[in-house]
């Protein structure tokens, strides 16, 4: 069976329903799924007047939080951030920083990869991001499996990086099918993918 972590930072709940989803799909393809979290490291009274950003805190600070030995029992890892002026957050980049022993041990090497991201506009740096996130990746020497076009639905989506959803400026858009699809469709992919090289 095809371990798969999902480990992924989402301040206002956009990037956790994606893990949701993701993990519905991974499981449906028959793979043991883990998902985690990485843990808020901005003091909760610098969000205070931010309602969704409050939520998506207080439903998931008691939930695992994600670590490298994550990663090493997976035999693949979809990451999730939201988009920071074309980049990962800050949070994201802090939970990466840590992974360096297990960097320099090669114990995150061999692995499928794939990844996501939100933002706020339709331009707001998700294909940027989703590359930086695949840079570490080559430096982890792991195997990038984007989605690329490899089913109709992805021109739907129109994203071959990974999956994206615009938030909209006050947060407010649900995920839709088309997206809701695209995450389905990577989550297999990966899994597949992963089954093969195992």
């Amino acid at each position: 069976m095809t371990k798969l972590a999902v480990i992924y930072y989402s301040a206002t709940g956009h990037g956790t329903k994606m893990a949701a989803e993701i993990e519905r799909a991974a499981q449906a393809a028959g793979a043991e799924v883990r998902v985690r979290h990485i843990e808020e490291q901005v003091d909760p009274s610098v969000f205070a007047e931010n309602p969704a950003w409050s939520a998506n805190y207080e439903a998931t600070k008691d939930l695992p939080a994600a670590t490298g030995d994550d990663i090493v029992w997976a035999d693949a890892v979809i990451f999730g951030s939201p988009t920071r002026y074309s980049n990962v957050t800050g949070s994201f980049q802090s939970f990466i920083d840590t992974l360096g022993g297990l960097w320099a041990q090669g114990k995150l090497a061999n692995k499928v990869y794939a990844a996501y991201t939100s933002s706020q506009t339709a331009h707001g740096g998700q294909e940027t991001t989703l590359q930086h996130m695949y840079q570490m990746i080559m430096h982890f020497g792991g195997i990038i499996v984007a989605p690329g076009y490899t089913d109709q639905l992805k021109f739907v989506d129109g994203n071959p990086y990974g999956v994206s959803h615009v938030t909209g400026g006050d947060n407010q858009n649900e995920l839709e099918q088309p997206t809701i699809d695209a995450l389905e469709h990577m989550a297999k992919r990966v899994v597949e993918v992963a089954g093969k090289l195992a």
